[in-house]
Parts: C-alpha cells; structure tokens; sequence
C-alpha cells in the first residue's frame, strides 16, 4: 500500500508539472493584445530607484524618462499604463509568469536576455561605466584590481562584468538589490568603485551635493547597449503597436522633447 501511494504522489506530482510546463508554454507563445485592449491597461515592471528612468520623488510620484515615454505610447491607444514596482533579478520570471506584461524601465537588449524575450527596437543608446571617487585615484578599469567592485544584482552591468571581459577584474563583487544601497557603500568606503549604466550614473551624480567628488570613468572598448522594451515572445501584435508608437513619437517630436527634457540632449 505504501508503495501505491508512493507511486500515486510521483505521478501526481509528474502530471501537475507536466501540466505547469504546459500552461507556461501556453502563456509565452500567446498574443495578449486583445486582452489589454479590452481592459484597456498594461502593467510594465520596473525598478523605481532607476534614475532618470523610472523613480519615486521625495513625495513618492513615479516619473522619469520610461514613465514618460510609455504614457504617451500608450496614450495613441487609449491605454492606460499601470506601472508595477518588481524585484529586477525576477523581471523575466515576472514577466513569464504575467504578472506584467512589459519590462520598460532601462531594460538592456542582450543576447541573454533575447533567448526569453521578445524585444521592440531600441529607442535610447547607452554604455557602463565606472564610478569611483576621485579622492580613491582610480582613473581606469584596469585600476580597480585589488579593489571591491558594486553591481546591481539582475543588471547590464552584473551580466557584462561575469562574461568574457577582460578589462575590468576587481578583487570582490558586492551585489546589490538598487544602486542606490551602491553609493551609500561607495562614500562609506566599504567599495571602491560602481559598474553601472551612464545614463543612471550622469543622472544620479548631476543631483548631489558634492558632485564634484565623483568620477564617471569610460573605457571605449567596452561595448554599447542599447534600451529596449521587453515583452513575451507571442506578444507579436504588443510588438508592434510598441514599434509603431515610437515611430510616431518620433515623427511629431515627442521623442526629442523627452529626451531633452530628461538627458538635456537627444542622446
């Protein structure tokens, strides 16, 4: 009897994740769109300490470049956007899961990330570099050997540094669930420099005290990354009418206006 049930558990245990299997495959390869346009909202995840992407203010409003952009996206649908604070490191399981039906909020397009998820075109260019403070001498990646590097657990940054690269090898990595909890560490002391995105760098240094305490270092051979709009790989129809928006944006000026009024340029 024993061993009857033993066997009855196994296979019920088989079939509920041959069924789990069976309903995720089922949600990656569906198209959504009829859904959200009927309950004319989309829920895009994000990270809301990602300056100047998407953030909270002191009194706790959402705004930023990505908060901005997918408004008025959506706006040419009649859409609303329901934006969805989530673990980053989880973005793709959240994503797949359908908790949220976007990742917009400085979402890098890597060929990682291109196995699990759909992409729109890039709309903003942008690179990692190296934050350090000046009082440190660090003046090249080559120079944080022997040092403590920060990288935001999930990140660009995070994925870049554990690939094949060889100009930047740090004593240790701290891992960090927001780049803000990186410069606190910074100034502390407790790590020498940060790997993380320009436009957050340029963006989050430009708005403190003691700016000129900081150094944004470049290194040109590490390559460019480019933001784009993460979605599930049946989500053909959202794909598009994401694509379609950015051309429009960018024919009326709306694109420019954005980008000036966030990065000062149009990047």
């Amino acid at each position: 009897m024993k061993k009857i049930r033993l066997i009855a558990v196994l296979l019920g245990i088989f079939l509920l994740a041959s069924g789990c299997q069976n309903l995720q495959k089922k949600t990656d390869t569906q198209d959504t769109w009829s859904r959200i346009e009927k309950r004319k909202t989309v829920v895009v995840g994000l990270d809301d300490s990602f300056v100047p992407m998407g953030f909270r203010t002191k009194s706790g409003k959402l705004v930023g470049f990505d908060i901005d952009l997918a408004k008025a996206v959506f706006k040419l649908y009649g859409i609303k956007v329901d934006f969805q604070p989530i673990d980053w490191s989880m973005k793709e399981t959240e994503l797949r899961n359908g908790t949220i039906d976007l990742i917009w909020n400085g979402y890098s397009k890597t060929p990682q990330r291109a196995k699990k998820t759909a992409f729109s075109k890039p709309y903003l260019k942008n690179r990692q570099v190296l934050v350090v403070k000046k009082k440190s001498h660090i003046n090249s990646f080559k120079q944080m050997k022997g040092k403590i590097l920060g990288l935001q657990t999930g990140s660009t940054a995070a994925t870049w540094y554990d690939g094949k690269q060889k100009l930047l090898k740090a004593k240790s990595t701290v891992l960090y669930d927001t780049i803000p909890n990186e410069f606190l560490d910074l100034n502390a002391g407790r790590i020498q420099g940060i790997l993380l995105d320009e436009v957050y760098a340029n963006y989050y240094i430009s708005k403190q005290k003691d700016k000129n305490s900081y150094q944004v270092i470049i290194n040109d051979q590490v390559p460019a990354d480019y933001f784009v709009v993460g979605m599930r790989k049946g989500d053909k129809t959202l794909q598009r009418k994401i694509n379609e928006g950015f051309d429009i944006l960018q024919r009326n000026g709306t694109m420019q206006k954005l980008k000036t009024k966030w990065f000062g340029t149009t990047q």
